[in-house]
């Protein structure tokens, strides 16, 4: 039988670009649970690799850990819980879309204010072609 491939916390750490800190504080937290091996080292897999990359993303999309954790916590519970884990997801969209929609006025608003530069700066080429 082969045997799976894991990783001790520094090489892991740098390979899914987190600090050993942030690593033994998302344990702390319940987060990640790695296997620890005879001498009690911690042992991380490619499941703990993918379920990193995964609260990475969650956390690039502004979810709060606090969500993170409860999200962990249905997971954990199994595919019964698939239905209020899709929900925090939702919520995590709708904070997006609403994200968007703020940043799109933020984008139009220095469109125009750029826009009224290029007039103004149009009008004084010209003013000076007539001079």
């Amino acid at each position: 039988m082969a045997e799976k491939k894991t990783y001790f916390i520094g090489k892991f750490a740098k390979q899914i670009g987190l600090t050993i800190d942030t690593l033994r504080y998302y344990e702390k937290e319940g987060l990640l649970d790695p296997y620890r091996d005879i001498n009690g080292r911690r042992r991380y897999s490619e499941a703990d690799r993918r379920w990193c990359e995964f609260i990475k993303r969650l956390k690039e999309t502004g979810m709060p850990l606090r969500t993170i954790k409860q999200y962990s916590e249905l997971r954990h519970q199994g595919n019964q819980t698939i239905n209020e884990r899709v929900a925090l997801l939702n919520i995590q969209r709708k904070f997006l879309e609403k994200k968007r929609t703020e940043i799109d006025s933020y984008l139009a608003f220095l469109d125009e204010k750029m826009a009224t530069y290029a007039e103004m700066k149009n009008n004084l080429n010209n003013s000076n072609k007539n001079a």
